[in-house]
């Protein structure tokens, strides 16, 4: 178990984040979405947004046609959430925002089943990721959608991500910009020597900008996300696979980092 007192503030990130929050940013959110879940409308389904963070994916769902139900742990996430609900949505009583745990049973519980659940980079940062694997298993209706988002594992690698994530909760709030600052040049420095012995693009942050491009989002924000990011941990895509698979999923698309850092994306239908 994480020691929780480290907890990464990510609604505070997400603050800043969604001041740049522009039309463009809402088209790529919702074209990533599409292509995540392999529809190209979401009109009549029920969605569920657990980690909701900064309310973009959420945002996404609704404009395409979902009734929306988001929820996050962290206040300020919940909040960054409803500032867009109301800015674009105010007074729609199709997508409702509120404050909760994936891992409180009884919560989770009140909430009913939805044709999709989606948690993006959220149940690897709850401190007990393979309970909260557990505990969402009903919330997804049968013949639902499952997409999830979770952290590759790395070995050794994965442990000094551990290290530095805990390091970057222990700063002074002065000093946790220079550690994302370092962490980021070292990273873009490597994979860009890496991409340029390749024969591959080899200009620095060249990945965060594809995922920008792809999902709206922000390299700074990212990093900061990525760096604090705590609790963290991580699996192999085998080991996803096999648990869902025993709990009835089968698995419908697969994208994973190669070996690599970030984020293995899964589809999973529920039998």
């Amino acid at each position: 178990m994480a020691n929780q007192s480290l907890r990464f503030k990510f609604g505070k990130n997400w603050a800043s984040y969604i001041e740049s929050l522009d039309p463009s940013k809402i088209e790529r959110a919702e074209s990533s979405l599409k292509k995540l879940l392999k529809l190209e409308s979401l009109t009549s389904k029920s969605f569920l947004d657990i980690g909701s963070g900064s309310g973009l994916f959420s945002l996404a769902a609704r404009r395409l046609g979902a009734s929306v139900r988001s929820f996050d742990f962290d206040p300020d996430s919940v909040k960054c959430t409803d500032a867009l609900r109301q800015k674009y949505f105010n007074g729609d009583p199709s997508w409702k925002v509120e404050q909760g745990s994936a891992l409180d049973p009884a919560f989770l519980n009140s909430l009913g089943s939805f044709d999709i659940v989606y948690s993006w980079g959220v149940l690897h940062h709850t401190g007990d990721m393979w309970r909260a694997f557990e505990l969402i298993v009903p919330l997804v209706k049968k013949d639902g959608l499952l997409a999830i988002a979770i952290y590759n594992d790395q070995g050794a690698l994965s442990k000094v991500w551990l290290k530095i994530k805990a390091l970057y909760n222990c700063l002074p709030a002065m000093l946790q910009p220079i550690l994302v600052a370092s962490v980021a040049v070292l990273c873009e420095l490597a994979a860009a020597l890496f991409r340029a012995s390749t024969l591959r693009n080899p200009l620095p942050f060249y990945r965060w900008r594809e995922a920008r491009q792809e999902r709206g989002m922000s390299i700074w924000y990212d990093y900061v996300d990525w760096v604090g990011g705590y609790p963290f941990e991580v699996a192999k895509p085998e080991e996803i696979f096999e648990f869902f698979r025993q709990k009835g999923f089968t698995l419908l698309a697969l994208h994973t980092k190669g070996g690599g850092q970030g984020c293995c994306e899964y589809l999973f239908g529920r039998i």
